[in-house]
């Protein structure tokens, strides 16, 4: 690989990883500072918001303006942003009210920086190393997801400030190795026949039945997964788990994401979409149902692994269906809208289980996530069973003469 991809790869590397220590610090900062769980999802859910709020128009924005530049100014938002919470803990004059405004400050640098940062791979790497370039990006994804919330526990038993600080940190050398970059994006004219709207792949998705039935089970599969997050570290909490070991049994999430990639293949062979599909439902329902009866993070934490197991399958068979039937010319914005959808209930969910976990309990909680989950599995899943495919009313596009375009990136299931 070249220097420049190197410098790209390093950096967001080391973001992705700071990010995922301080995902984890957050809740427990806010609980440390005397707040409830209301409080503790609302601020997660402030950051998940404004991403899903700014997805599309950042999309059609990394398409008109220089990717790097873009890189360069949301990493400097977020370091600034994000490196407020230890000077002002250092001032004494931390407060909830200053969380959530950084949760929304990098919620919006976020969803500007991810779109460019996919598109940037295509102006650093050439085209015969595009295939080993996004390999890497999705090891380190894997292994960020691993690691940081681990790290992001561990670093907070030691200093509650400490997991902001190197988030910081991690956006300041993200910032200088793109700022080192050479290479600078070719500027591309519009087409004057092409429908350039940024509504235009939301539009064609609404018009696939089975697709959209699909994409509303990703969609709530991810509410219920975000929800998740803030419930088992409230139920962790409640049970007297520390710091480090809840950030290890969050880290089984990683675990279960790099298992699952690697048997992706095997399972594809094994399952049709809709017995896969139904698969999941129901070792979702029962897993979560299980979260219900103990407060063990020696059994939480396998469990989270066999939950998370099929997640990289069922991503494929998303992104396969479609890659294979949205229109050519309406791709990048079919699979931006397709991210769009399946994650856009997750922001709401660590703020909706804060509420519930004060209006109804720890185990009530487990039990309506895995009531969502089972009754999502029959809309879903069942119809898939009679059918055995994805396939939309859409006719089959001709191959494209853009090589870029035959190489876009599979959604995935947050």
């Amino acid at each position: 690989m070249n220097r420049d991809f190197r410098r790209y790869w390093v950096g967001t590397a080391l973001s992705m990883l700071g990010s995922q220590m301080s995902l984890i610090a957050f809740p427990l900062l806010v609980l440390s500072m005397h707040g409830g769980a209301a409080q503790a999802g609302l601020v997660a859910s402030c950051s998940l918001i404004t991403r899903m709020l700014f997805r599309l128009p950042a999309g059609q924005l990394a398409d008109r303006m220089d990717r790097r530049r873009l890189m360069l100014g949301a990493d400097l938002v977020r370091l600034v942003t994000v490196g407020s919470i230890p000077v002002a803990a250092g001032l004494g004059a931390l407060a909830y009210p200053q969380l959530l405004v950084v949760a929304l400050i990098e919620g919006v640098a976020t969803s500007v920086f991810s779109p460019a940062s996919t598109i940037a791979i295509r102006d650093v790497v050439p085209e015969q190393h595009l295939p080993d370039a996004l390999a890497k990006n999705q090891a380190s994804s894997a292994t960020a997801s691993l690691i940081g919330p681990f790290l992001g526990g561990w670093v907070f038993t030691v200093d509650r400030i400490l997991p902001f600080t190197a988030d910081a940190a991690s956006y300041a050398v993200s910032a200088y190795l793109l700022w080192r970059m050479a290479t600078r994006p070719a500027e591309r004219p519009d087409g004057p026949a092409v429908d350039r709207s940024v509504t235009a792949g939301l539009r064609w998705l609404l018009r696939q039945p089975m697709l959209l039935r699909t994409l509303a089970f990703g969609a709530l599969l991810n509410l219920v997964a975000s929800a998740a997050e803030v419930a088992m570290v409230v139920t962790l909490r409640s049970g007297g788990t520390g710091g480090t070991s809840i950030g290890l049994v969050m880290a089984c999430a990683g675990i279960g994401a790099v298992l699952g990639s690697l048997a992706a293949p095997r399972v594809l062979k094994m399952l049709t979409p809709g017995q896969l599909f139904l698969t999941i439902g129901v070792v979702w329902a029962l897993g979560l149902a299980s979260f219900a009866l103990t407060q063990l993070p020696q059994v939480l934490g396998p469990v989270l692994v066999v939950l998370i197991l099929l997640t990289p399958p069922s991503g494929i068979v998303i992104g396969q269906a479609v890659m294979s039937q949205s229109p050519r010319e309406l791709l990048g914005r079919v699979s931006t809208a397709t991210n769009l959808l399946i994650a856009g209930l997750a922001a709401l969910g660590p703020m909706l289980t804060g509420l519930a976990l004060q209006g109804i309990g720890i185990s009530r909680t487990w039990l309506v996530m895995a009531a969502i989950v089972a009754v999502s599995t029959l809309f879903a899943a069942v119809p898939m069973l009679r059918t055995g495919t994805l396939a939309t009313d859409a006719a089959p596009q001709p191959p494209s003469a853009d090589p870029a375009a035959e190489a876009p990136t599979a959604p995935a299931p947050a």
